[in-house]
Protein backbone atom coordinates (compact mmCIF):
# COMPACT_ATOMS: atom_id res chain seq x y z
CA UNK A 1 0.00 0.00 0.00
CA UNK A 2 0.88 3.33 -0.97
CA UNK A 3 0.20 6.54 -0.33
CA UNK A 4 0.00 8.87 -3.89
CA UNK A 5 0.43 12.53 -3.64
CA UNK A 6 -3.44 13.47 -4.25
CA UNK A 7 -3.68 10.97 -1.14
CA UNK A 8 -1.95 13.56 0.96
CA UNK A 9 -3.84 16.48 -0.37
CA UNK A 10 -6.85 14.53 0.16
CA UNK A 11 -6.64 13.59 3.61
CA UNK A 12 -5.53 17.70 4.38
CA UNK A 13 -8.81 18.60 2.65
CA UNK A 14 -10.40 16.18 5.11
CA UNK A 15 -9.08 16.90 8.34
CA UNK A 16 -10.00 20.74 7.23
CA UNK A 17 -13.26 19.23 6.83
CA UNK A 18 -13.65 17.81 9.84
CA UNK A 19 -12.53 21.21 11.93
CA UNK A 20 -14.47 23.59 9.23
CA UNK A 21 -18.31 23.71 9.66
CA UNK A 22 -20.43 21.34 8.60
CA UNK A 23 -21.89 23.23 5.65
CA UNK A 24 -18.54 23.05 4.11
CA UNK A 25 -18.27 19.56 3.95
CA UNK A 26 -20.83 18.66 0.77
CA UNK A 27 -18.92 21.15 -1.58
CA UNK A 28 -15.73 19.38 -1.00
CA UNK A 29 -17.26 16.21 -1.57
CA UNK A 30 -18.67 17.24 -4.73
CA UNK A 31 -15.39 18.60 -5.89
CA UNK A 32 -13.78 15.52 -5.03
CA UNK A 33 -15.55 13.40 -7.47
CA UNK A 34 -13.84 15.66 -10.27
CA UNK A 35 -10.69 13.61 -10.16
CA UNK A 36 -12.36 10.29 -11.27
CA UNK A 37 -8.88 9.07 -12.44
CA UNK A 38 -6.54 9.97 -9.31
CA UNK A 39 -5.64 7.70 -6.85
CA UNK A 40 -5.34 8.86 -3.32
CA UNK A 41 -4.03 4.72 -2.13
CA UNK A 42 -2.55 2.22 -4.13
CA UNK A 43 -3.36 -1.20 -3.41
CA UNK A 44 -0.48 -3.73 -5.21
CA UNK A 45 -2.06 -6.44 -3.17
CA UNK A 46 -5.76 -6.15 -4.69
CA UNK A 47 -4.52 -7.04 -8.42
CA UNK A 48 -2.97 -3.04 -8.50
CA UNK A 49 -6.75 -1.67 -7.23
CA UNK A 50 -6.73 2.16 -6.11
CA UNK A 51 -8.74 3.64 -3.34
CA UNK A 52 -9.68 6.89 -5.39
CA UNK A 53 -9.48 10.50 -4.00
CA UNK A 54 -13.68 10.98 -4.08
CA UNK A 55 -13.66 7.37 -1.79
CA UNK A 56 -10.78 8.67 1.01
CA UNK A 57 -12.34 11.72 1.47
CA UNK A 58 -15.60 10.03 2.26
CA UNK A 59 -14.22 8.60 4.81
CA UNK A 60 -14.20 12.03 6.46
CA UNK A 61 -17.16 13.70 5.13
CA UNK A 62 -19.01 10.58 6.63
CA UNK A 63 -17.46 11.65 9.77
CA UNK A 64 -18.64 15.23 9.36
CA UNK A 65 -21.88 14.92 8.86
CA UNK A 66 -21.80 12.54 12.25
CA UNK A 67 -20.07 14.63 14.09
CA UNK A 68 -23.16 17.51 13.22
CA UNK A 69 -26.26 14.74 13.02
CA UNK A 70 -25.64 11.71 14.86
CA UNK A 71 -26.59 8.21 13.17
CA UNK A 72 -30.46 8.75 13.25
CA UNK A 73 -30.48 10.56 9.80
CA UNK A 74 -28.35 8.24 8.27
CA UNK A 75 -30.47 5.43 9.51
CA UNK A 76 -33.83 7.21 8.28
CA UNK A 77 -32.85 7.20 5.06
CA UNK A 78 -32.97 3.59 4.66
CA UNK A 79 -35.84 3.25 6.49
CA UNK A 80 -38.66 1.07 4.44
CA UNK A 81 -40.57 1.82 1.55
CA UNK A 82 -37.76 4.87 1.21
CA UNK A 83 -35.54 5.20 -1.66
CA UNK A 84 -32.71 4.16 0.36
CA UNK A 85 -34.52 0.62 1.45
CA UNK A 86 -34.27 -0.55 -2.30
CA UNK A 87 -30.67 1.01 -2.40
CA UNK A 88 -29.69 -0.99 0.66
CA UNK A 89 -31.75 -4.33 -0.54
CA UNK A 90 -29.55 -3.73 -3.95
CA UNK A 91 -26.21 -2.96 -2.01
CA UNK A 92 -26.73 -5.94 0.41
CA UNK A 93 -27.44 -8.64 -2.84
CA UNK A 94 -24.22 -7.45 -4.72
CA UNK A 95 -22.42 -7.76 -1.76
CA UNK A 96 -23.86 -11.28 -1.14
CA UNK A 97 -23.37 -12.07 -4.94
CA UNK A 98 -19.99 -10.80 -5.06
CA UNK A 99 -18.67 -13.37 -2.25
CA UNK A 100 -20.87 -16.52 -3.31
CA UNK A 101 -21.98 -16.03 -7.03
CA UNK A 102 -18.40 -16.49 -8.55
CA UNK A 103 -17.81 -19.78 -6.74
CA UNK A 104 -21.38 -21.10 -6.90
CA UNK A 105 -21.31 -20.48 -11.62
CA UNK A 106 -17.30 -21.15 -11.34
CA UNK A 107 -16.31 -22.07 -14.85
CA UNK A 108 -19.88 -22.16 -16.15
CA UNK A 109 -19.66 -18.98 -17.99
CA UNK A 110 -17.01 -16.91 -19.29
CA UNK A 111 -16.67 -13.37 -18.82
CA UNK A 112 -14.74 -10.13 -19.46
CA UNK A 113 -12.40 -9.19 -16.83
CA UNK A 114 -9.46 -6.96 -15.66
CA UNK A 115 -6.53 -9.37 -15.47
CA UNK A 116 -3.79 -8.84 -13.81
CA UNK A 117 -0.19 -8.66 -16.21
CA UNK A 118 2.52 -6.55 -14.16
CA UNK A 119 2.24 -4.96 -11.18
CA UNK A 120 1.57 -1.64 -12.67
CA UNK A 121 -0.61 -2.51 -15.78
CA UNK A 122 -3.90 -4.38 -16.28
CA UNK A 123 -6.17 -5.46 -19.60
CA UNK A 124 -9.36 -6.40 -19.61
CA UNK A 125 -9.13 -9.75 -21.00
CA UNK A 126 -11.91 -12.81 -21.38
CA UNK A 127 -11.38 -15.57 -18.83
CA UNK A 128 -13.80 -18.84 -17.35
CA UNK A 129 -16.02 -17.11 -14.53
CA UNK A 130 -14.27 -17.31 -10.64
CA UNK A 131 -13.56 -15.24 -8.23
CA UNK A 132 -10.99 -12.49 -8.11
CA UNK A 133 -10.05 -8.89 -7.04
CA UNK A 134 -12.96 -7.14 -8.63
CA UNK A 135 -15.18 -8.69 -6.64
CA UNK A 136 -13.42 -7.21 -3.63
CA UNK A 137 -13.19 -3.49 -5.40
CA UNK A 138 -17.21 -3.35 -6.84
CA UNK A 139 -18.80 -4.42 -3.53
CA UNK A 140 -16.49 -2.02 -1.48
CA UNK A 141 -17.66 0.61 -4.16
CA UNK A 142 -21.27 -0.50 -3.74
CA UNK A 143 -21.07 -0.09 0.10
CA UNK A 144 -19.20 3.22 -0.45
CA UNK A 145 -22.19 4.47 -2.61
CA UNK A 146 -24.66 3.25 0.03
CA UNK A 147 -22.99 5.34 2.62
CA UNK A 148 -22.56 8.49 0.16
CA UNK A 149 -26.75 8.24 -0.16
CA UNK A 150 -27.23 8.23 3.58
CA UNK A 151 -24.80 10.76 4.37
CA UNK A 152 -25.69 13.38 1.51
CA UNK A 153 -29.62 12.52 2.99
CA UNK A 154 -28.51 12.77 6.47
CA UNK A 155 -26.50 16.28 5.47
CA UNK A 156 -29.58 17.82 3.85
CA UNK A 157 -32.32 16.53 6.22
CA UNK A 158 -29.79 18.40 8.72
CA UNK A 159 -28.92 22.10 6.91
CA UNK A 160 -32.40 22.35 4.61
CA UNK A 161 -30.65 24.64 2.14
CA UNK A 162 -30.45 23.29 -1.39
CA UNK A 163 -28.64 26.16 -2.47
CA UNK A 164 -25.63 24.01 -1.27
CA UNK A 165 -25.90 21.70 -4.09
CA UNK A 166 -26.36 24.61 -6.65
CA UNK A 167 -23.60 26.02 -5.44
CA UNK A 168 -21.07 22.98 -5.46
CA UNK A 169 -22.53 22.15 -8.96
CA UNK A 170 -21.40 25.69 -10.26
CA UNK A 171 -17.83 25.18 -8.23
CA UNK A 172 -17.54 21.71 -9.83
CA UNK A 173 -18.39 22.91 -13.35
CA UNK A 174 -15.83 25.24 -13.27
CA UNK A 175 -13.16 23.48 -12.30
CA UNK A 176 -13.89 21.19 -14.74
CA UNK A 177 -13.84 23.53 -17.98
CA UNK A 178 -10.30 24.62 -16.31
CA UNK A 179 -9.14 21.17 -16.44
CA UNK A 180 -10.35 20.95 -20.32
CA UNK A 181 -8.99 23.93 -20.98
CA UNK A 182 -5.98 22.82 -19.53
CA UNK A 183 -6.01 19.56 -21.21
CA UNK A 184 -6.21 20.59 -24.39
CA UNK A 185 -3.28 23.38 -23.42
CA UNK A 186 -0.76 21.00 -22.19
CA UNK A 187 -1.27 18.41 -24.95
CA UNK A 188 -0.51 20.76 -27.90
CA UNK A 189 2.36 22.57 -25.89
CA UNK A 190 3.92 19.13 -24.76
CA UNK A 191 3.33 19.76 -21.41
CA UNK A 192 1.30 16.75 -20.22
CA UNK A 193 3.40 15.91 -17.55
CA UNK A 194 1.96 18.80 -16.09
CA UNK A 195 -1.66 17.25 -15.19
CA UNK A 196 0.20 13.63 -14.13
CA UNK A 197 -0.95 14.01 -10.87
CA UNK A 198 -4.72 13.80 -11.50
CA UNK A 199 -4.09 10.46 -13.40
CA UNK A 200 -2.36 8.28 -11.37
CA UNK A 201 -5.29 5.75 -11.05
CA UNK A 202 -3.83 2.33 -12.82
CA UNK A 203 -6.13 2.72 -15.68
CA UNK A 204 -5.42 2.68 -18.99
CA UNK A 205 -4.77 5.98 -20.35
CA UNK A 206 -6.27 7.45 -23.73
CA UNK A 207 -5.08 11.02 -22.71
CA UNK A 208 -2.93 11.58 -25.77
CA UNK A 209 -5.68 10.90 -28.93
CA UNK A 210 -7.26 12.99 -31.59
CA UNK A 211 -10.15 12.43 -33.85
CA UNK A 212 -11.19 14.29 -37.20
CA UNK A 213 -7.93 16.73 -36.15
CA UNK A 214 -9.46 17.54 -32.95
CA UNK A 215 -7.84 16.50 -29.55
CA UNK A 216 -9.57 13.72 -27.41
CA UNK A 217 -10.52 16.09 -24.15
CA UNK A 218 -10.37 14.27 -21.09
CA UNK A 219 -9.69 16.52 -18.25
CA UNK A 220 -9.15 14.59 -14.81
CA UNK A 221 -10.13 11.20 -16.33
CA UNK A 222 -8.59 8.30 -17.98
CA UNK A 223 -10.15 8.70 -21.10
CA UNK A 224 -12.20 10.94 -23.54
CA UNK A 225 -15.48 8.93 -22.94
CA UNK A 226 -15.49 9.06 -19.02
CA UNK A 227 -14.86 12.79 -19.28
CA UNK A 228 -18.00 13.13 -21.70
CA UNK A 229 -20.11 11.16 -18.83
CA UNK A 230 -18.81 13.67 -16.10
CA UNK A 231 -19.40 16.76 -18.12
CA UNK A 232 -23.08 15.70 -19.12
CA UNK A 233 -24.06 15.13 -15.38
CA UNK A 234 -22.81 18.83 -14.68
CA UNK A 235 -24.47 20.36 -18.10
CA UNK A 236 -27.26 18.88 -17.45
CA UNK A 237 -27.78 20.37 -13.70
CA UNK A 238 -26.08 24.05 -14.91
CA UNK A 239 -28.67 24.22 -18.07
CA UNK A 240 -31.78 23.10 -16.32
CA UNK A 241 -30.84 25.70 -13.04
CA UNK A 242 -30.19 28.69 -15.95
CA UNK A 243 -33.91 27.66 -17.50
CA UNK A 244 -35.25 27.99 -13.67
CA UNK A 245 -33.28 31.53 -13.76
CA UNK A 246 -31.32 30.16 -10.63
CA UNK A 247 -27.90 32.62 -10.67
CA UNK A 248 -29.06 33.14 -14.66
CA UNK A 249 -25.10 34.81 -15.20
CA UNK A 250 -23.01 32.33 -13.73
CA UNK A 251 -25.23 29.23 -15.14
CA UNK A 252 -25.71 30.70 -18.53
CA UNK A 253 -21.96 31.13 -18.93
CA UNK A 254 -21.46 27.61 -17.79
CA UNK A 255 -23.73 25.93 -19.91
CA UNK A 256 -22.76 27.63 -23.43
CA UNK A 257 -18.78 26.36 -21.74
CA UNK A 258 -20.03 22.96 -20.84
CA UNK A 259 -21.91 22.43 -23.95
CA UNK A 260 -18.76 23.75 -26.67
CA UNK A 261 -16.32 20.97 -24.48
CA UNK A 262 -19.18 18.26 -24.79
CA UNK A 263 -18.79 18.91 -28.33
CA UNK A 264 -15.34 19.41 -28.93
CA UNK A 265 -14.68 15.64 -27.10
CA UNK A 266 -14.89 14.21 -30.14
CA UNK A 267 -16.63 11.32 -27.90
CA UNK A 268 -19.58 9.25 -29.12
CA UNK A 269 -20.87 9.32 -25.30
CA UNK A 270 -21.15 12.87 -25.94
CA UNK A 271 -22.78 13.31 -28.91
CA UNK A 272 -25.51 10.46 -28.47
CA UNK A 273 -25.75 11.61 -24.81
CA UNK A 274 -26.38 15.69 -25.93
CA UNK A 275 -29.13 14.35 -28.43
CA UNK A 276 -31.31 12.98 -25.87
CA UNK A 277 -30.54 15.23 -23.21
CA UNK A 278 -31.02 18.70 -24.97
CA UNK A 279 -34.95 17.20 -26.15
CA UNK A 280 -35.49 16.62 -22.98
CA UNK A 281 -34.30 19.96 -21.51
CA UNK A 282 -36.20 21.40 -23.75
CA UNK A 283 -39.53 19.73 -23.41
CA UNK A 284 -39.02 20.03 -19.30
CA UNK A 285 -38.34 23.74 -19.72
CA UNK A 286 -41.84 24.16 -22.15
CA UNK A 287 -43.90 22.00 -19.67
CA UNK A 288 -42.00 24.40 -16.40
CA UNK A 289 -43.25 27.92 -18.02
CA UNK A 290 -46.62 26.27 -18.45
CA UNK A 291 -46.93 26.30 -14.38
CA UNK A 292 -48.02 29.47 -12.49
CA UNK A 293 -45.23 28.70 -9.98
CA UNK A 294 -42.29 28.20 -12.10
CA UNK A 295 -40.41 31.00 -14.70
CA UNK A 296 -39.12 28.87 -17.87
CA UNK A 297 -37.59 30.41 -20.83
CA UNK A 298 -40.16 30.03 -23.70
CA UNK A 299 -38.83 32.74 -25.55
CA UNK A 300 -35.37 31.82 -25.62
CA UNK A 301 -36.48 28.35 -26.21
CA UNK A 302 -38.55 29.10 -29.41
CA UNK A 303 -36.02 31.43 -30.74
CA UNK A 304 -33.86 28.53 -30.94
CA UNK A 305 -36.50 26.05 -32.36
CA UNK A 306 -36.67 28.36 -35.50
CA UNK A 307 -33.19 30.24 -35.65
CA UNK A 308 -30.88 26.95 -35.54
CA UNK A 309 -32.36 25.21 -38.19
CA UNK A 310 -32.38 28.53 -41.05
CA UNK A 311 -28.85 29.18 -39.52
CA UNK A 312 -27.11 25.54 -40.43
CA UNK A 313 -29.00 25.03 -43.73
CA UNK A 314 -27.79 28.49 -44.21
CA UNK A 315 -24.13 27.58 -43.46
CA UNK A 316 -24.70 24.22 -45.31
CA UNK A 317 -25.63 26.16 -48.98
CA UNK A 318 -23.16 28.93 -48.47
CA UNK A 319 -20.36 27.04 -47.41
CA UNK A 320 -21.01 23.43 -49.02
CA UNK A 321 -17.34 22.12 -47.94
CA UNK A 322 -18.60 22.46 -44.15
CA UNK A 323 -21.56 20.29 -45.02
CA UNK A 324 -19.01 17.27 -46.55
CA UNK A 325 -16.65 18.13 -43.53
CA UNK A 326 -19.15 17.71 -40.38
CA UNK A 327 -20.73 14.60 -42.33
CA UNK A 328 -17.32 12.91 -42.62
CA UNK A 329 -16.80 13.84 -38.85
CA UNK A 330 -20.11 12.24 -38.04
CA UNK A 331 -19.54 9.38 -40.02
CA UNK A 332 -16.22 8.57 -38.08
CA UNK A 333 -17.55 9.71 -34.59
CA UNK A 334 -21.26 7.34 -34.80
CA UNK A 335 -21.79 5.73 -38.17
CA UNK A 336 -18.29 3.89 -38.59
CA UNK A 337 -18.04 3.09 -34.69
CA UNK A 338 -19.42 -0.29 -34.76
CA UNK A 339 -16.62 -1.12 -38.05
CA UNK A 340 -13.87 0.11 -35.61
CA UNK A 341 -11.71 -1.88 -33.37
CA UNK A 342 -12.84 -0.10 -30.60
CA UNK A 343 -16.76 -1.00 -31.52
CA UNK A 344 -15.64 -4.51 -32.08
CA UNK A 345 -14.40 -5.27 -28.27
CA UNK A 346 -17.45 -3.59 -27.11
CA UNK A 347 -19.61 -5.52 -29.11
CA UNK A 348 -18.33 -8.59 -27.38
CA UNK A 349 -18.04 -7.12 -24.30
CA UNK A 350 -21.76 -7.06 -24.43
CA UNK A 351 -21.96 -10.51 -25.83
CA UNK A 352 -20.27 -11.94 -23.46
CA UNK A 353 -22.04 -9.99 -20.54
CA UNK A 354 -25.64 -11.02 -22.17
CA UNK A 355 -24.63 -14.80 -22.81
CA UNK A 356 -23.62 -14.49 -18.91
CA UNK A 357 -26.84 -13.32 -17.56
CA UNK A 358 -28.43 -16.84 -19.53
CA UNK A 359 -25.67 -19.42 -18.56
CA UNK A 360 -26.19 -18.25 -14.83
CA UNK A 361 -30.11 -18.55 -15.03
CA UNK A 362 -30.74 -14.71 -15.04
CA UNK A 363 -29.18 -14.71 -11.57
CA UNK A 364 -25.72 -13.24 -12.76
CA UNK A 365 -22.66 -14.23 -12.04
CA UNK A 366 -21.74 -11.88 -9.00
CA UNK A 367 -20.80 -8.26 -8.71
CA UNK A 368 -17.85 -6.90 -10.50
CA UNK A 369 -17.49 -10.26 -12.78
CA UNK A 370 -18.62 -9.15 -15.75
CA UNK A 371 -17.81 -6.25 -17.86
CA UNK A 372 -19.61 -4.91 -20.55
CA UNK A 373 -20.37 -1.85 -22.53
CA UNK A 374 -23.34 -0.82 -21.75
CA UNK A 375 -25.09 -0.45 -17.82
CA UNK A 376 -27.98 -2.33 -18.32
CA UNK A 377 -25.70 -5.67 -19.27
CA UNK A 378 -23.76 -4.52 -16.58
CA UNK A 379 -26.23 -5.24 -14.23
CA UNK A 380 -28.01 -7.97 -15.80
CA UNK A 381 -24.41 -9.97 -16.16
CA UNK A 382 -23.69 -8.55 -12.00
CA UNK A 383 -26.50 -9.03 -9.90
CA UNK A 384 -29.20 -10.38 -12.51
CA UNK A 385 -32.70 -10.05 -12.88
CA UNK A 386 -32.97 -9.60 -9.06
CA UNK A 387 -30.86 -6.55 -9.35
CA UNK A 388 -32.01 -5.15 -12.07
CA UNK A 389 -35.54 -4.69 -10.88
CA UNK A 390 -34.15 -2.95 -7.68
CA UNK A 391 -32.28 -0.68 -9.16
CA UNK A 392 -35.07 0.56 -11.28
CA UNK A 393 -37.08 0.71 -8.31
CA UNK A 394 -34.71 2.87 -6.19
CA UNK A 395 -34.10 4.95 -9.21
CA UNK A 396 -37.72 5.69 -10.03
CA UNK A 397 -38.49 6.27 -6.92
CA UNK A 398 -35.68 9.20 -6.98
CA UNK A 399 -36.70 10.66 -9.75
CA UNK A 400 -40.52 10.65 -8.70
CA UNK A 401 -40.16 12.61 -5.50
CA UNK A 402 -42.36 14.63 -4.57
CA UNK A 403 -41.54 18.59 -5.68
CA UNK A 404 -42.25 20.75 -2.20
CA UNK A 405 -45.27 22.99 -2.17
CA UNK A 406 -44.77 26.31 -4.12
CA UNK A 407 -46.11 27.85 -0.58
CA UNK A 408 -43.76 26.47 1.21
CA UNK A 409 -40.39 28.57 2.33
CA UNK A 410 -37.34 28.82 0.30
CA UNK A 411 -39.76 26.34 -2.38
CA UNK A 412 -38.57 27.64 -5.37
CA UNK A 413 -35.31 27.50 -5.46
CA UNK A 414 -35.89 23.73 -3.48
CA UNK A 415 -38.06 22.71 -6.59
CA UNK A 416 -35.15 24.02 -9.27
CA UNK A 417 -32.60 22.12 -7.54
CA UNK A 418 -34.59 18.73 -7.23
CA UNK A 419 -34.97 19.23 -11.23
CA UNK A 420 -31.74 20.13 -11.80
CA UNK A 421 -30.91 17.09 -10.23
CA UNK A 422 -33.21 14.94 -11.59
CA UNK A 423 -32.04 15.92 -14.76
CA UNK A 424 -28.44 15.32 -13.89
CA UNK A 425 -29.36 11.70 -12.85
CA UNK A 426 -31.42 10.73 -16.30
CA UNK A 427 -28.15 12.83 -18.05
CA UNK A 428 -25.79 10.03 -15.95
CA UNK A 429 -28.41 6.83 -16.64
CA UNK A 430 -27.88 7.82 -20.30
CA UNK A 431 -23.92 8.39 -20.30
CA UNK A 432 -24.00 4.99 -18.28
CA UNK A 433 -26.15 3.12 -20.67
CA UNK A 434 -24.21 3.82 -23.52
CA UNK A 435 -20.84 3.04 -22.29
CA UNK A 436 -20.90 2.43 -18.68
CA UNK A 437 -18.43 -0.81 -18.15
CA UNK A 438 -18.67 -1.46 -14.26
CA UNK A 439 -21.40 -1.64 -11.53
CA UNK A 440 -20.33 1.44 -9.81
CA UNK A 441 -21.63 4.30 -11.69
CA UNK A 442 -19.45 7.10 -9.39
CA UNK A 443 -20.32 8.82 -6.07
CA UNK A 444 -21.54 11.82 -7.69
CA UNK A 445 -24.68 10.22 -8.85
CA UNK A 446 -25.14 9.04 -4.83
CA UNK A 447 -24.82 12.69 -3.54
CA UNK A 448 -27.41 13.85 -6.02
CA UNK A 449 -29.75 10.97 -5.37
CA UNK A 450 -29.36 11.68 -1.56
CA UNK A 451 -29.93 15.45 -1.92
CA UNK A 452 -32.77 14.86 -4.20
CA UNK A 453 -34.37 12.58 -1.20
CA UNK A 454 -33.54 14.64 1.33
CA UNK A 455 -34.69 18.10 -0.32
CA UNK A 456 -38.01 16.40 -1.44
CA UNK A 457 -38.76 15.95 2.67
CA UNK A 458 -37.57 19.33 3.55
CA UNK A 459 -35.50 20.66 6.74
CA UNK A 460 -35.90 18.33 10.09
CA UNK A 461 -37.61 20.14 12.46
CA UNK A 462 -35.94 21.02 15.60
CA UNK A 463 -37.11 20.07 18.52
CA UNK A 464 -36.40 22.12 21.17
CA UNK A 465 -36.96 20.88 24.99
CA UNK A 466 -40.07 22.16 26.60
CA UNK A 467 -38.94 24.68 29.67
CA UNK A 468 -41.60 24.45 32.90
CA UNK A 469 -41.48 28.13 34.33
CA UNK A 470 -42.79 28.60 37.58
CA UNK A 471 -43.21 31.44 39.61
CA UNK A 472 -40.21 31.53 42.19
CA UNK A 473 -41.96 33.98 44.93
CA UNK A 474 -44.64 30.99 45.85
CA UNK A 475 -44.20 29.34 48.23
CA UNK A 476 -43.31 25.88 48.61
CA UNK A 477 -45.18 23.93 51.04
CA UNK A 478 -42.66 21.69 52.82
CA UNK A 479 -43.56 18.59 54.87
CA UNK A 480 -42.18 18.71 58.48
CA UNK A 481 -40.95 14.71 59.67
CA UNK A 482 -43.43 13.26 61.89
Amino acid sequence: MSLELMGLVTALAGLFILAAPVAWAFPFMVFSTLFGAAAAISLPMLGGASILVPNLLLVFFTLRVFMATGEGYMMAALRPQSPGFWLLILTLLGIFSAIYFPRVFEGVTETMKVERVTSSRNVIALSPLRFSASNITQAVYALGGLITFAVSYAYFRHLGKPAYLVTAIIIVATADIGFAIADVVTYFTGTEYLLSFVRTANYALLTAAEKGGLKRISGTFAEASAFSEYTLVLFAIITSLWLDRVRSWATGILTALLLLSLLLSTSATALVGLAIVIPFLWIRSWISSASPFTSGRPVFLAGCLLVIPVALVSIFILFPSVGDQVNEFLDMMLLSKADSQSGKERFLWNAMAYEAFVNTFGIGAGLGSARASSFILVLLSNVGLPGFILFVVFTASILSARQPAPSENGAYIANAAMRAGKCGLIALLIGACTSGTVYDLGLLFYLIAGSIAAISLGRAPIHVPKVVHRDVRQPIDIAEPS
